[in-house]
């Protein structure tokens, strides 16, 4: 019942995080480097940015490195 009530929740806390995500801490926290994903002044996690990082998408991070990559190349 309790992870059904974090699907509605607009901001999440670090333990909220692990478990909306099915992460452990030190793996959550690699993630969210990795895309660019920061806890607010509050302590808390944005769920609309914990879904991008979760989507499979490539983090801005490595978009960014391969547009400067591809300047390079040409």
């Amino acid at each position: 019942m309790r992870a059904v009530a974090l699907c509605y929740k607009p901001y999440l806390k670090p333990e909220e995080a692990m478990i909306y995500c099915n992460l452990a801490r030190t793996r959550l926290l690699e993630r969210c480097n990795q895309f660019g994903v920061f806890k607010n002044n509050s302590g808390y996690f944005k769920r609309e940015d914990l879904d991008k990082m979760m989507s499979g998408a490539a983090s801005e991070i490595e978009e960014k490195a391969n547009q400067i990559k591809l300047k390079f190349h040409k």
